[in-house]
């Protein structure tokens, strides 16, 4: 194995959840197949697969400034489930030591969790 190639999340609604896949969280839109209902975007070289067969999946997306970015998400009034805070403070395993993990939670338009990481 080699590693991950695509993530598939759940959408009721596929022109929804393109708009805010693609809009809000500004992910690069790759394509769009109808029929089945497949929408494709880059997550930094994974692919997202938006489908109304898919389960709803947890996605933990890297941020830069999560602070700014909850604020970018707020004003597109998208529903935070948990305000930025320190997960830990890495003691090397996943990275720098001694770097703190922040996090946020949020809603995307179909319902699902999605997560923000620093």
């Amino acid at each position: 194995m080699r590693g991950l190639v695509q993530v598939a999340q759940h959408a009721d609604d596929l022109d929804r959840a393109t708009a805010f896949y693609r809009d809000v969280l500004g992910l690069r839109h790759l394509a769009t197949y109808r029929p089945p209902g497949l929408a494709f975007f880059d997550l930094d070289g994974v692919r997202l697969l938006i489908e109304k067969g898919a389960p709803s999946a947890v996605l933990y997306l890297a941020s830069d400034d999560l602070d700014a970015d909850v604020a970018r998400l707020r004003a597109h009034d998208v529903v935070i489930v948990e305000e930025p805070h320190l997960i830990f403070t890495d003691d090397g395993t996943f990275g720098t030591p001694g770097k703190e993990i922040r996090m946020a939670a949020f809603r995307d338009s179909e319902g699902n969790l999605l997560c923000l990481m620093t």
